[in-house]
């Protein structure tokens, strides 16, 4: 092709995507985005999102928060996988529904690795392992050193208590009980609120919690908290050890992120990451997610697929290892 033609190409594909931009970008002004939110309103994943619905919309137009729980996050997340990819349909990605629900269910109504186009991690908040304050006193467990060694010279007779069969802190629970060797009884709850009412009781000796629901009552003093599952110490909690201090390379933790559907053009998802990112790295956003416990995460598009795909590797053994087994 002699260099005329040939620039006179690349120009007209340069202006191509000028104009797809453009017209994206009015298309946002006059079209709201939907952020399909797979959970149920007034939790941390759904304030988040409503946070950074109201911080882009200068430079997105109005952003829906739209509510779709149901099936552990499926629901919703089918929805956006099968939303049209053009940039008006957006949603969340979480550890359940990217990570451990195509492990736990027999049967997906999409496929977690193909059919999303990733934007960026939002979030990161650690679990806590917490007993009961006075069980842990009653059995001289003062350290996660202490709680393993009981484990080990009276094997079955601690228990921990979960939402539920395959839920977060019991496939956390089933990961601690793997890398440090011990043997205890899961006792799965209707939920995150009874698990806690549970351990607040004495009913179970230890559970693995999200650490902003289990705050309060380790301020309290009701809980004893004897390590955080991130592979690093928490800042809201410094003098609480990481779980990976005592059993190296041991992390778990709860997140979640943007995503599109599949075939979503790269230039929207471009300008999608770019708006998200500068509103996850505002201060006033990071102040707001601190008091949800939660470290906003942003990533390249790149990044965050590339995480996704570790964590579903990671939860693959988790899963197969609990017997936890959704139809």
């Amino acid at each position: 092709m002699k260099p005329r033609p040939l620039m006179q190409l690349l120009a007209a594909m340069l202006a191509g995507i000028t104009l797809s931009i453009a017209a994206w970008d009015a298309n946002a002004q006059s079209r709201p985005i939907h952020l399909i939110v797979p959970y149920a309103a007034g939790g941390p994943i759904d304030i988040t999102a409503r946070v950074l619905a109201e911080r882009v919309k200068d430079s997105l137009g109005t952003v829906l928060v739209e509510n779709r729980p149901g099936a552990g996050g499926n629901i919703g997340a089918d929805a956006i996988a099968k939303a049209v990819p053009d940039g008006n349909t957006i949603g969340i990605a979480a550890t359940a529904t990217h990570a451990v629900n195509p492990w736990l269910y027999s049967k997906m109504p999409f496929n977690a690795a193909t059919d999303f186009a990733p934007i960026t991690l939002m979030v990161r908040v650690p679990n806590v392992l917490v007993m009961n304050a006075q069980t842990a006193q009653k059995l001289r467990i003062q350290t996660l050193a202490d709680l393993i060694a009981y484990a080990r010279a009276h094997p079955g007779q601690l228990n921990f208590g979960s939402g539920g069969n395959g839920s977060a802190g019991h496939l956390a629970g089933e990961m601690f009980k793997k890398e440090a060797g011990i043997f205890a009884v899961h006792i799965p709850y209707n939920g995150g609120n009874p698990a806690q009412l549970g351990l607040l009781s004495g009913q179970v000796d230890f559970n693995f919690d999200n650490l902003a629901t289990a705050s309060p009552n380790i301020r309290s003093g009701k809980l004893k908290a004897l390590a955080v599952t991130s592979l690093k110490r928490n800042s809201t909690l410094p003098d609480v050890p990481a779980v990976a201090e005592t059993l190296k390379g041991f992390g778990i933790d709860t997140w979640w992120g943007l995503v599109a559907p599949a075939g979503t053009p790269k230039d929207v998802i471009a300008k999608l990451h770019e708006a998200f990112v500068a509103a996850l790295s505002a201060p006033e956003t990071q102040a707001r997610f601190a008091n949800l416990m939660a470290e906003p995460a942003p990533s390249s598009a790149q990044e965050f697929g590339a995480f996704m795909q570790q964590e579903r590797s990671k939860y693959q053994s988790v899963v197969k290892a609990s017997g936890a087994q959704v139809d």
